[in-house]
């Protein structure tokens, strides 16, 4: 997979969301001309980053992807800019704030442990994260 910037994860993380979805939809999600999502979109199918669109079941624990959740503590007056950086990183699909010893929970899906690392290591870049421990979803536990 070749490098791709933060606009070319976005993308694929809103087709993710919505394999679907039409380049009209996709710019104005993304907040960018369709010319620009069009050319980003056929450079992806092009060299093989994005290899078939498909549909996808619910099927948490049984793929490929990289599924973990990852408990962030932050330091109380940057928590609203904390949130804001961790939103835009498209590999964490849900955030919530909790309360007890850790402020915030974010899901974290990626296809590599490479891309779970980035990830990881991102977060861990944001100024006001103070602490963070992480936990794989290994497989769905059975009743």
């Amino acid at each position: 997979m070749q490098n791709i910037d933060q606009t070319d994860r976005r993308l694929i993380a809103a087709l993710k969301q919505d394999g679907r979805a039409s380049i009209t939809t996709l710019a104005h999600t993304l907040g960018i001309s369709r010319s620009t999502v069009q050319t980003r979109l056929d450079r992806l199918i092009a060299t093989g980053t994005i290899q078939r669109f498909t549909v996808e079941l619910d099927t948490m624990g049984r793929d490929d992807r990289v599924h973990a959740i990852m408990m962030i503590a932050v330091e109380g007056p940057r928590a609203r800019s904390v949130t804001r950086a961790l939103r835009r990183l498209p590999e964490i699909t849900a955030l919530h704030a909790t309360n007890g010893k850790w402020d915030l929970i974010g899901w974290i899906e990626t296809t590599t442990l490479a891309e779970f690392d980035r990830v990881l290591r991102e977060v861990r870049e944001v100024p006001g994260v103070l602490n963070s421990e992480t936990s794989l979803m290994l497989d769905a536990a059975k009743a």
